[in-house]
């Protein structure tokens, strides 16, 4: 299909009408008249008195009197017109009226009425039912269009509208769009903006050029904040935004999005930041330079045959821009930039994939001190567990890559490609007794570089691998208890608690020039060890209202190698990273020699419908302390809703950085809530006893409308910025302020 081609019927395009059907309507070539009092014929006149009625298939029009003409379809109405049209959704009172049916065109005078609201139902928009109100002097109608004079508009209920939006003249196609000059918008009778032109799409899924609403801010570091954005819909498959603002402060900022559907099944979304920063002005009079742009794209696309393409690129020129301009804490203090794109097919049990991926870690805000890998390409081919026989428990896997890959840092770097392939295929089986399951597998990896390290240089000294894999997991039968009766406070009813117990045993030789390999991923970092694991859990389960469900799992495991060395890859007084303490933990550990892991601990719970609690705790015998705690908190309870968390690192510094964090965040409504909503969240660094950022919000929603106070607080590295922002939304329709949507709590 070309990329443009038109795709017929609502499925392909939403603001196509249905057909409209109205049950129990006259037929479409009939007009039914009627009136409670009098009903006189004069010529092709029929005058209609006390409750008279003019109704066709499309509209009823009813009044105290109205004279209509058989012939040529006119109706004058006089007296408490009602004019309601099925079709459209509007409703019209009016003083009198005149009205032709067969032409639907017609003038109404000291008119007030409704036509329905388009909501728009998606996280971040204030929706309602109210339906737009208007009233005016004088409309008329052109078939399906309104023109409305000396008119205002709102969604609010009357006698006191929160807002309104007046002007001369309104031109309004229900469903499509209304168009305005000269308008003035009110909060509460006080004049906020005025709009010398203003358009709003009445559409399901509107398109439309023009220029967005402008935005007003100020920031303590970056000075006043000006901006306005425009809105270019290129055609049915493209549209582009562009969004500048200019601190006054620092600079101007640009922000660039290019959004395409090329064809069904592709679509792609790209974005551009930029600051041309003139600078952080010092107290001695200097100006640091932390200007910058980052870049993503994200794009997929289904090729036929049951291949298909996916990827995201990131971008970023410097990491004290992203630090200095960033609204995001989370953005602002994560250092790597990843890129990844793959075609991709998957048949039966085997998946192909061809990947083109880069990675960077910025490890300070210094330029060029950062750490790329890249891969351009790699070819990757999986074989999940196959049975080989199905009157034979043996299964067949098998894992393989091939490609191209580079490592770029300030100590050293390999050359732009570097042959890289790795082939793992495995064999398992299971067997079962008297409740116990063993599980043995077996594995051979051959891996080949066409670089290694040769007395800590990068050589081009080729390096081949040849590992032997040996797991065997060991699941022992579980120990139950039931408990007819649980606390009251968990509600009575009956409680389980089992305990399940497993050990497992890995044994991997073979690799005997562990420092000679260059570190690319996860691939090189398979040592020699002998090890075993030893876990116990226990859970409880809770049976509530007819449905059981686990309230509580608590899991401790612990490691022993008999190989303290891992065959002779540990270096001894520095941080060492290997397949065995990546997969028992996210902390390192292993600075030296060791012949057992730490302690793992990991509890889950869900007291509460709605609420969860999770606390990892590693503890080491070596060091006799716990080197490291991470505790969450998430749950929503009626309107209150809460989310806290606390991480301590407290190991040796040749292994991490010491940490001791806490964020928290509570608060209380919903997006569409109406009356008070309000939330605060906050991260507060312990070990340097500063509160990093902050977040507070307070909303407050009418049936119709809303607004929004946010205060944030940023302080880390070098930035130190108060922000204050405002936001005015108005109900199915958009808001007005500074305080963008992704940036909101309600």
């Amino acid at each position: 299909m070309p990329p443009n081609a038109a795709v017929s019927g609502p499925a392909a395009n939403p603001n196509v009408k249905l057909p409209f059907v109205r049950p129990g309507a006259p037929p479409r070539d009939k007009v039914n008249v009627k009136a409670m009092g009098s009903q006189t014929v004069e010529g092709d006149w029929v005058k209609l008195r006390v409750g008279a009625v003019v109704d066709i298939y499309e509209s009823t029009l009813e009044a105290d009197e109205i004279d209509y003409n058989l012939e040529t379809g006119e109706a004058h109405a006089r007296g408490h017109v009602h004019y309601k049209n099925y079709e459209e959704g509007e409703e019209i009172f009016c003083a009198k009226a005149d009205y032709n049916t067969k032409d639907s065109t017609g003038k109404f005078y000291e008119i007030r009425g409704t036509f329905a609201a388009r909501i728009d139902a998606r996280p971040g928009i204030l929706t309602s039912s109210n339906p737009f109100q208007f009233q005016g002097e004088w409309a008329e109608r052109l078939q399906n269009k309104y023109v409305l004079y000396q008119g205002t508009i709102t969604s609010c209920t009357y006698p006191r509208p929160w807002w309104t939006l007046r002007a001369p003249k309104f031109d309004i196609v229900p469903n499509q769009r209304a168009i305005t000059q000269r308008a003035m918008f009110r909060v509460r009778g006080v004049p906020l903006f005025y709009f010398p032109y203003f358009y709003k799409s009445l559409e399901k899924q509107p398109r439309r050029s023009g220029f967005l609403t402008p935005s007003l801010g100020n920031s303590s570091r970056f000075g006043q904040m000006i901006g306005i954005g425009y809105y270019w819909a290129i055609n049915r498959s493209y549209d582009l935004t562009y969004r500048p603002q200019y601190f006054t402060a620092r600079g101007l900022a640009h922000n660039v999005e290019f959004r395409g559907k090329p064809r069904t099944g592709s679509d792609f979304d790209f974005t551009l930041f930029g600051v041309d920063d003139k600078g952080l002005l010092l107290t001695d009079g200097r100006r640091i330079k932390q200007g910058g742009y980052s870049l993503r794209f994200d794009g997929k696309s289904e090729l036929g045959k049951g291949w298909r393409a996916q990827g995201t690129m990131n971008y970023l020129s410097a990491f004290i821009f992203r630090q200095a301009f960033t609204q995001s804490f989370n953005e602002a203090i994560f250092s790597e930039v990843n890129s990844v794109g793959f075609v991709e097919k998957q048949w039966r049990g085997n998946n192909v994939q061809v990947v083109f991926a880069r990675s960077q870690n910025f490890q300070t805000t210094e330029p060029g001190d950062s750490i790329t890998v890249r891969k351009l390409p790699q070819l990757e081919y999986t074989r999940r567990d196959t049975q080989i026989w199905k009157k034979l428990p043996v299964w067949v896997s098998m894992e393989s890559t091939a490609g191209l890959v580079r490592r770029n840092q300030p100590l050293f770097q390999t050359r732009q490609y570097v042959e890289r392939a790795d082939f793992a295929p495995r064999i398992s089986t299971a067997f079962r007794y008297a409740g116990f399951s063993l599980v043995p597998s077996f594995g051979l990896r051959e891996s080949y570089w066409g670089s290694s390290k040769l007395d800590g240089r990068v050589s081009g000294e080729n390096l081949r691998r040849s590992a032997r894999d040996l797991n065997v997991e060991l699941v022992m039968p579980s120990f139950s208890r039931v408990f007819e009766k649980s606390p009251k406070w968990l509600g009575g009813g009956k409680m389980k608690h089992v305990i399940e117990p497993r050990a497992s045993f890995r044994y991997v030789d073979g690799i005997n020039d562990f420092s000679r390999i260059i570190r690319f991923d996860d691939t090189e970092l398979m040592t020699n060890t002998k090890e075993l694991e030893i876990s116990l859990t226990n859970r409880l389960y809770l049976k509530r209202g007819g449905t059981t469900q686990e309230l509580l799992s608590w899991q401790v495991w612990q490691r022993r190698y008999f190989d303290p060395t891992f065959g002779g890859s540990v270096v001894e007084g520095q941080r060492n990273v290997n397949q065995s303490t990546v997969d028992f933990a996210g902390y390192s550990f292993l600075d030296g020699r060791r012949s057992y892991s730490p302690v793992a601990s990991s509890v889950r719970m869900q007291p509460l419908p709605g609420t969860g609690v999770e606390w990892r705790l590693d503890y080491d015998p070596l060091r006799g302390n716990v080197t490291n705690s991470s505790f969450t908190l998430d749950g929503r309870v009626d309107q209150w809703f809460m989310s806290a968390g606390h991480t301590q690192v407290d190991s040796s510094r040749a292994l991490s950085p010491q940490n001791n964090q806490f964020r928290g965040l509570l608060g209380w409504g919903a997006d569409n809530r109406r009356g008070w909503n309000a939330a605060f969240n906050a991260i507060y660094d312990y070990r340097v006893g500063v509160l990093q950022f902050a977040n507070t919000q307070v909303t407050y929603n009418t049936d119709c409308c809303g607004l929004s106070v946010q205060y944030r607080r940023f302080s880390f590295g070098t930035r130190n910025e108060n922000q204050f922002r405002v936001a005015f939304s108005i109900a199915n329709l958009g808001s007005f302020g500074t305080l963008r949507r992704q940036e909101r709590f309600f």
